[in-house]
């Protein structure tokens, strides 16, 4: 199994909390990063709350988002030594976009700059 297999493999219900945990660390809050995902993905409020009572993968979770935010292509910077622009799998690109969007709340940046409004 490739890397990026066992990445995609991994549970919602335990990557997600991490994210948050990541956000809630540097005093922003899990309705924060909420409001990133869904912006990004096209999730609902409630549909991201009730995957993380399901065993979907991260995965099928980036793969079934509803809508992909189109803004997502001025997601750019680099997350894990790498730039998210020049990451070629989509899918990865995906899970990076959400990861440096996270980071972006994390380092303290504005809702609407994190959002590419």
């Amino acid at each position: 199994m490739a890397s990026n297999d066992k990445v995609f493999a991994m549970k919602f219900t335990f990557v997600y909390p991490m994210l948050i945990q990541k956000a809630e660390r540097k005093g922003r809050s899990r309705a924060e990063v909420l409001e990133i995902t869904q912006w990004l993905t096209g999730y609902t409020p409630q549909q991201l709350e009730d995957m993380l009572l399901t065993d979907i993968n991260y995965g099928d979770f980036l793969r079934n988002a509803p809508l992909w935010n189109p803004a997502s292509s001025k997601i750019t910077g680099t997350i894990c030594g790498i730039k998210v622009e020049n990451i070629e799998d989509p899918l990865m690109q995906k899970l990076r976009y959400l990861d440096k969007l996270v980071d972006e709340l994390a380092k303290g940046k504005a809702m609407e700059k994190i959002k590419r409004s």
